[in-house]
């Protein structure tokens, strides 16, 4: 009765993924009013997908910042203080901390990626590798609730935080599956996937994101949190030991914002890492913009044609919002759909466009980064500057990402100050 007294003031709610800044915006003004006191006491329960009344469900418009954290922490600070609504505010900064945490060390994503190419090719061997991985991912391991949420996450592409972390300890500790090989299972199909937070993510449960301390599911959690839709006791390895790797990843110094000397006539480049243009902060309107298509893969792993579809139609939504904004503002910058992730198709897009440098938001660790610092290199020797800008939310969150994240945690009052939100 106590557990049922939390939500019965509140609607059950089914969310429509729809891939459009509006659908997200609609998302958050909805949740607003319960990003209070009831999310801190609620956060943690899975109500199932039929029911989401409990928590933002914001993250795969965040992901593409078609709605952006500064927007969600306005929003919910024109109801509550910081203090009212700081389980909800905690919980957007820890997208940027794990953000912030990969930007300083890199290397964690290419070792991730090396460690999964090598066990994607030992499973062509390994019978017995791939029979356990064919079992968790298709939902056949006997484990009621993992084979439940394997299958959620493949229809939905969308799990409940506190889902995602039973998911990942029972991967790990119960199923005896290499945490990589269940990160990419992820990335694979949640449409708010992205190296940093899934990556780091699942680190963090296997103990090695904050070293020797994992975390472990319990059954009486899993049976209070779903409100005994789940009861797996007995079935769970609740004792087991943290997971350890060999050598540290050394800190990279963070680079620094990049300056416009002379804006000229430049075009905007759209990746899915940052599709709201509007928001951007540059000197000048871009004279043509253009869509970078969206990658059909993230490091060794391929994204499911759910996950593509929704971040392409996220940009197409973003590049028209955008089309229009440049109409009424009677500078019609032409949007293009760039044919394919090559320098070639940017070059001549650029000369068609008679464009003296191509900008884009500057892409975080992962793949667009990678394609980025490849490709700017070749737009230059094209005669092509190339630019990148920073968002001020990531310039005062990143810094203080070196670390755990309580040292981020103190910094929030300051740099909610800074963004002029408190």
């Amino acid at each position: 009765m106590q557990q049922a007294s939390l939500f019965e003031d509140e609607g059950v709610q089914r969310v429509s993924w729809e891939p459009s800044r509006q659908a997200g915006l609609a998302r958050l003004a909805h949740f607003q009013p319960l990003a209070g006191a009831r999310y801190a006491k609620t956060r943690n329960f899975d109500l199932g997908v039929e029911d989401r009344s409990n928590v933002s469900c914001l993250s795969p418009w965040i992901r593409a910042r078609a709605v952006t954290e500064e927007e969600v922490l306005k929003q919910v600070l024109q109801r509550f203080d910081v203090y009212a609504a700081e389980k909800f505010i905690q919980e957007v900064f820890w997208r940027g901390y794990f953000k912030g945490w990969l930007e300083h060390r890199p290397s964690v994503w290419h070792t991730f990626c090396q460690n999964l190419e090598a066990l994607q090719q030992r499973m062509a061997t390994d019978e017995d590798l791939s029979a356990r991985y064919q079992a968790a991912v298709e939902g056949r391991t006997g484990v009621d609730c993992f084979d439940h949420w394997a299958a959620e996450l493949v229809e939905t592409g969308y799990l409940h935080n506190h889902v995602r972390m039973w998911f990942a300890s029972i991967w790990i500790f119960t199923l005896n599956l290499p945490w990589q090989l269940g990160a990419g299972f992820f990335l694979t199909h949640l449409l708010d996937g992205d190296p940093a937070a899934n990556t780091l993510s699942w680190r963090w449960v296997g103990g090695l994101h904050t070293k020797g301390k994992h975390y472990l599911a319990r059954a009486d959690n899993i049976a209070r949190c779903t409100q005994g839709r789940f009861d797996p006791a007995g079935q769970l390895n609740e004792f087991a030991t943290p997971l350890w790797e060999e050598g540290d990843h050394f800190m990279a110094p963070l680079v620094p914002p990049a300056t416009w000397p002379n804006p000229r006539r430049y075009g905007l480049l759209i990746s899915e890492e940052d599709v709201h243009v509007d928001s951007l902060p540059l000197p000048t309107p871009p004279a043509a913009l253009a869509l970078l298509p969206v990658a059909a893969s993230c490091g060794p792993v391929d994204l499911s044609p759910q996950v593509v579809a929704f971040r392409t139609a996220l940009m197409q939504d973003a590049a028209a919002a955008a089309a229009v904004a440049a109409t009424a503002a009677s500078t019609e910058a032409p949007c293009a759909i760039l044919a394919e992730r090559s320098a070639r198709h940017l070059i001549d897009w650029a000369q068609r466009e008679a464009l003296d440098a191509v900008v884009m938001a500057a892409p975080p660790v992962g793949p667009t980064r990678d394609f980025w610092l490849w490709v700017m290199h070749e737009l230059n020797a094209a005669g092509l500057d190339t630019h990148t800008v920073t968002r001020r939310y990531d310039q005062l969150v990143w810094p203080h990402a070196t670390a755990g994240f309580f040292k981020l945690k103190k910094k929030i009052p300051k740099i909610l100050t800074a963004l002029n939100l408190q």
